[in-house]
């Protein structure tokens, strides 16, 4: 039966039905099982709590070992939460990061660029532009600097992405109702309350706010913004882009059609903290197919609504986000969280999931 129902968890774990992990010991059993289940934190465990196995290879050790845990489940659970309580922390002690220093360095980066194509892949942005196209070498090296630009504003947006990651979600960890995985399980940052929780740390989605505002507006933002500016005797041209023609109504004195157009972004962000699970819907169902996840999910969405291009300098406004995350975490109850049914690819998925909204 052991096996049985490792093999089980396992097979539902590959096909993405993580839904299934909700409500069932057994399986968070198999998941918490799973985030010890690397050679160094298996052998620690291990030693820690003297359980003996006859097994040697590591794969064969985590089936051995969820097999004597799981004949007496609770007392389990808590030995494991409590395992992962004190290597998470270690591991944030051996990490030695100055998190004072780090807050303040955050501050330096002052632009938020990424060196390579629409989908943030610097090395396929660099063989398209560079490797296959240009075939004299003198003609290589004078794109040099160039090339230099786009590597290092990759590393810096990279640097700044992770770090402010690092930080938000030491927040959570570091909550007394939340157990990390210690990042052993793919799909699974934190247990909350039991209920293993992958965390997103983003932006309210540029292309969700577009369809939004088009149903509001009645036409897409720029023909929207083209036919106000012309309305008013300023000349448009049929490329000029929404940035261009937003500086034109500035420097016009029309501040007016803008804040109109701020109004309308508000009430779509209202809108959707109205209805989270539209949003929610949205979010999962647009993943990109490399990154597919369908995990519980919880979403903190950092919006600056004054220019909502600004809105990364929110990742780093710990001073907001941390009273923010802990009173969710002080009131949050297994049932905060709601049941998203969402389509991707052809295949239907079930999570359960929410938002927390930042704003400035």
């Amino acid at each position: 039966m052991s096996n049985a129902n490792f093999e089980k968890w396992n097979n539902e774990f590959r096909k993405q039905n993580l839904f299934k992990f909700n409500d069932n010991k057994n399986a968070l059993l198999w998941l918490k099982v799973k985030a010890v289940s690397k050679r160094l934190t298996m052998e620690k465990f291990l030693r820690q709590n003297n359980i003996h196995l006859a097994s040697s290879k590591i794969s064969e050790q985590w089936q051995e070992l969820f097999s004597k845990l799981e004949q007496d489940i609770d007392n389990s659970l808590a030995m494991l939460d409590n395992y992962l309580r004190d290597t998470n922390n270690e591991w944030y002690r051996e990490m030695g990061v100055d998190e004072d220093q780090l807050k303040d360095d955050l501050y330096q980066i002052n632009t938020y660029e990424w060196g390579g194509d629409q989908n943030n892949s610097l090395d396929k942005h660099l063989v398209s532009r560079y490797v296959k196209v240009i075939s004299k070498y003198n003609e290589l090296q004078d794109k040099q600097p160039e090339i230099q630009a786009n590597a290092w504003n990759y590393v810096r947006t990279s640097w700044y992405n992770n770090w402010t990651s690092y930080l938000i979600e030491s927040i959570f960890k570091h909550h007394e109702k939340v157990v990390s995985a210690v990042g052993e399980i793919k799909s699974v940052d934190f247990f909350l309350c039991d209920i293993p929780i992958d965390l997103k740390v983003t932006y309210f989605p540029n292309q969700y706010m577009n369809d939004k505002l088009k149903i509001k507006l009645g036409k897409s933002e720029l023909s929207w913004l083209k036919e106000k500016a012309q309305g008013i005797g300023i000349s448009c041209g049929r490329s000029e882009s929404i940035s261009i023609i937003t500086e034109k109504l500035s420097a016009a004195g029309h501040d007016e059609i803008l804040d109109e157009l701020r109004l309308k972004r508000k009430e779509v962000i209202e809108d959707a903290r109205t209805n989270k699970t539209e949003l929610m819907v949205w979010l999962y169902a647009n993943q990109g197919e490399m990154r597919f996840g369908a995990e519980n999910r919880l979403f903190v969405i950092l919006i600056d609504t004054s220019d909502m291009t600004q809105s990364w300098k929110m990742k780093r406004a710990f001073d907001q986000i941390e009273p923010e995350v802990n009173n969710y975490l002080d009131n949050f109850t297994r049932s905060t969280l709601s049941k998203v049914d969402f389509s991707f690819k052809g295949t239907d998925y079930s999570s359960l999931a929410d938002v927390v909204f930042v704003m400035k």
